[in-house]
């Protein structure tokens, strides 16, 4: 079977992707790299019975994804959960259509509403580009002189990152959350991200320990995986005293630092789905 390796950067996850497939005697894997392809609408053929993206930049993702998917190609992840899960505003419905647990989210499309949907929540507020990751452009905002300094600032900077104001109410997480990791219909493994900062994004400097997967954890994060469509996502879940809460879904999970923290071989699991799917579209 062939298997389109859709690209930006080969970063260490990467690698390891690509250092499990070739353990597998029965995958070919053609690199396609984001920064040279190019699409002809309509008369495009490709020799895959699956593609894996693996890209860095989420336009690039959706867009390839699509038109890949308009050649018959069948994609990992498909464009629909690339598209939910790389806008916060659309996974926060998705969730909510399931009737998955996550913190209050409010959403306004100028200043003066942003303005009272953020007094009407109560501070302390998070706000939030809908498309972003890593951790940036967000904000915690505890008062209304913050608040009116931050929204000032957005609506000046004017871009399309700037002009919706995605609003979450502030989760106190006594230091740390959870990212778990989904494969298909399995949720493979866990771990805390700790931090003194708020912020506990490892890229942004928190540090990762093992999370056992608890019927709990297990539970809400095949939940939210459902919810966005399936395949291969990492959830971040809060852990508050009324139960989790799910605050992000994340599409093109990253992995490489989980890997000896977990003791799962994450990248096995996505090579055995990825091979699955492909059988299963020859």
């Amino acid at each position: 079977m062939r298997i389109g390796f859709l690209h930006s950067l080969i970063r260490k996850d990467e690698k390891l992707l690509i250092d499990e497939f070739r353990k597998r005697a029965d995958a070919e894997l053609v690199p396609v790299d984001d920064r040279k392809i190019t699409f002809t609408l309509g008369n495009d053929k490709f020799d895959f019975d699956v593609v894996l993206e693996r890209c860095i930049n989420h336009s690039r993702a959706l867009h390839a994804l699509m038109l890949f998917e308009s050649s018959g190609i069948r994609c990992i992840n498909n464009s629909q959960v690339a598209l939910t899960c790389g806008d916060k505003l659309l996974t926060s419905r998705a969730l909510v259509q399931h009737g998955v647990p996550q913190p209050q989210v409010k959403v306004a499309f100028t200043e003066t509403s942003a303005l009272q949907a953020i007094e009407e929540m109560g501070y302390p507020v998070v706000i939030k580009p809908a498309v972003g990751s890593w951790g940036r452009l967000i904000a915690k905002i505890n008062d209304r002189d913050a608040a009116e300094a931050l929204l000032e600032h957005k609506k000046v900077l004017g871009s399309y990152h700037h002009s919706i104001f995605y609003i979450q109410k502030y989760v106190e997480k006594n230091g740390r959350d959870i990212r778990s990791f989904v494969v298909g219909d399995d949720c493979i493994a866990a771990i805390y991200r700790s931090s003194e900062h708020w912020i506990t994004n490892t890229a942004r400097g928190g540090e990762a320990t093992k999370c056992e997967v608890t019927d709990e954890i297990r539970d809400i994060s095949l939940k939210a995986a459902h919810a966005v469509g399936g395949g291969i996502v990492a959830i971040d879940i809060f852990e508050t005293e009324n139960g989790l809460l799910v605050n992000e879904v994340n599409y093109t999970m990253e992995f490489k630092n989980s890997i000896d923290t977990t003791g799962v071989n994450i990248p096995a699991h996505i090579v055995d789905y990825v091979i699955k799917t492909a059988r299963e579209a020859q």
